[in-house]
């Protein structure tokens, strides 16, 4: 155990269902659902007495700076007022459009302070998905920085802008240079009190299938970010907590921001890109003991081997993962070469996370497993008619919307929701249900492979192709066959060292035969540099679906 952690004992998972009750989790928050309560007040405020930590920032150049909540509450301060003299009103809609720096969470807070609402876009958009993220939310404001403020100027009716510069930075005619601005402004603003069904954030969908659906976060949602933040990830006072997602993309904004900071607890951001070094580096650096982030970013460091990992082995007390199935090896990986614990969670934008192999819950953990409901959520797998299936039948995830209290989603921003419907949230996530109670993950629905009547889970083939040696990252599809339906081919970046030869693709197949069936197997291995991913990292399966499908029709 790292050193300075304190043991504790972990409550039952079956105890923490029994005794849960949304008015307890209520309890936790300052204001009322009801009668009034402010997120900068929830997040900020309240915890600025004690003047502790808030906020460790590492930038580009290494430099660490630290805000208390007592400097992050003046800030907001003057953030809100700076937003209410260019016409924010509570209930509207200001972007940011920001690097994680500490400039990201001043908006954040003194868009909540102001009673308004923050929507986050991430600085890796281009102009076409900025604009219609502004479009759907009808955005007042977007806080940005010089070198992303050029995205900005192909947008169409694009609303204010306000620019973080450095000395000697340009500043565009009609935009507001924002420290410039802030200085002017008081630092005394009363919170804007509203009630748990107004929104605070309003959020995107990936969009991999189609344009990004709107998803508003209502104020209600804190309930279940600190759920998460205590049950899940088991975020303890003495931790140092550290998200490595972007807070452009809902796992960071949630729970990189919004979760640890509700809570009291001082969160960690790193200006620069995800690279192996500079993550054992923060770790070392700032004793980080509690960490969260993406298989990707794990798999990562898997790559760079046990000797790379060896300097931070220890340190870390517990590892949460989301955003996509985790690998057993890489769960296996952790636990030899950095000796802790990484466990799986699941969730969505529209969700937050609701299925978890929970740190602060005592239950079984098997890898590849995504775990078991959050206290506050009734899951279900559901067959196509929608009946509630049992153990070991495949079919899709569902939410259980009137024995989920802590369920805020209830529909996509000025559109339909198909996804609801006979008292179910549908995620579109294909799942087992085991014996236990916990969750197996197949894949999303659309990646599932019908091959000579077996369907099989990309999950599965992937996390077996993963173990082998040779293999650093791999993403599988089925590829229309005119005897077997489909039939699986992969696409493997190889590890370092090793050439993508036929006799290696032979020996990653009879691996997979061995390790999985005789059935789930890849029929086709093509070796690849890098595999298509969504800003958030996010393997695209579907786009190379569709290069699969534009090759068949050329020849």
């Amino acid at each position: 155990m790292p050193a300075g952690v304190i043991p504790r004992s972990i409550p039952a998972y079956e105890e923490a269902v029994a005794r849960f009750c949304v008015e307890n989790e209520a309890a936790h928050l300052h204001g009322d659902l009801e009668h009034g309560l402010n997120a900068c007040v929830e997040c900020c405020d309240r915890h600025a007495a004690a003047d502790a930590i808030a906020l460790d920032c590492i930038d580009v150049n290494g430099r660490h700076r630290s805000f208390s909540f007592a400097q992050l509450q003046a800030l907001s301060a003057q953030v809100a007022n700076l937003l209410a003299a260019q016409g924010v009103k509570p209930g509207d809609v200001v972007a940011g459009l920001l690097p994680r720096t500490p400039e990201i969470v001043a908006t954040i807070l003194g868009t909540w302070r102001a009673g308004a609402v923050y929507q986050p876009l991430f600085t890796a958009f281009g102009p076409k998905a900025i604009e219609h993220r502004l479009r759907m939310s009808e955005a007042k404001v977007v806080v940005t920085n010089t070198a992303n403020r050029g995205k900005l100027d192909d947008v169409a009716s694009c609303p204010t802008v306000i620019t973080v510069r450095e000395a000697g930075e340009p500043l565009r005619e009609h935009d507001i240079d924002w420290h410039d601005a802030l200085e002017a402004q008081s630092a005394a603003f009363e919170p804007v009190m509203r009630q748990g069904a107004d929104l605070f954030m309003m959020m995107s969908t990936s969009g991999t299938t189609g344009l990004p659906k709107g998803v508003p976060v209502p104020l209600r949602a804190l309930l279940a970010f600190g759920a998460y933040m205590r049950d899940a990830v088991d975020l303890r006072p003495e931790d140092r907590f550290w998200n490595i997602a972007d807070p452009g993309w809902a796992y960071g904004l949630y729970y990189a921001i919004t979760g640890p900071l509700l809570l009291g607890h001082a969160t960690t951001l790193y200006e620069g890109g995800f690279t192996v070094e500079s993550t054992y580096d923060l770790i070392e650096r700032l004793g980080i003991t509690s960490l969260a982030g993406s298989p990707t970013a794990y798999r990562l460091l898997m790559a760079a081997g046990a000797d790379a990992a060896a300097r931070v082995k220890g340190k870390l007390r517990v590892v949460s993962s989301a955003g996509e199935p985790l690998n057993p090896e890489v769960v296996r990986w952790f636990d030899a070469a950095l000796a802790a614990p990484i466990h799986d969670h699941y969730g969505q934008t529209e969700l937050g996370m609701v299925v978890n192999n929970h740190h602060g819950l005592a239950h079984p953990v098997q890898p590849g497993s995504a775990g078991f409901a959050m206290p506050g959520y009734r899951v279900a797998v559901l067959d196509d008619a929608g009946n509630e299936l049992g153990p070991n039948q495949p079919g899709q995830l569902a939410v259980d919307i009137a024995r989920s209290p802590l369920l805020w989603f209830t529909g996509y921003w000025h559109q339909d929701t198909p996804a609801i419907a006979g008292g179910y949230y549908r995620t579109g996530d294909n799942v087992e249900l085991e014996p236990d109670g916990s969750i197996s993950f197949i894949g999303r629905a659309d990646d599932v492979i019908t091959s000579s009547g077996y369907r099989i889970g990309p999950f599965d083939v992937e996390s077996a192709l993963i173990e082998h040696p040779a293999v650093c990252e791999t993403a599988v599809i089925g590829v229309p066959d005119p005897e077997r339906t489909e039939i699986v081919k992969a696409f493997v970046v190889l590890a370092q060292g090793y050439a993508g030869t036929p006799a290696l693709a032979e020996e990653l197949t009879q691996h997979v035969k061995r390790r999985l069936s005789a059935h789930a197997y890849p029929r086709a291995i093509e070796f690849v540099e890098a595999l298509p991913k969504t800003p958030s990292g996010k393997i695209q399966r579907f786009l190379l679906r569709k290069q699969e499908a534009d090759k068949a029709a050329n020849t």
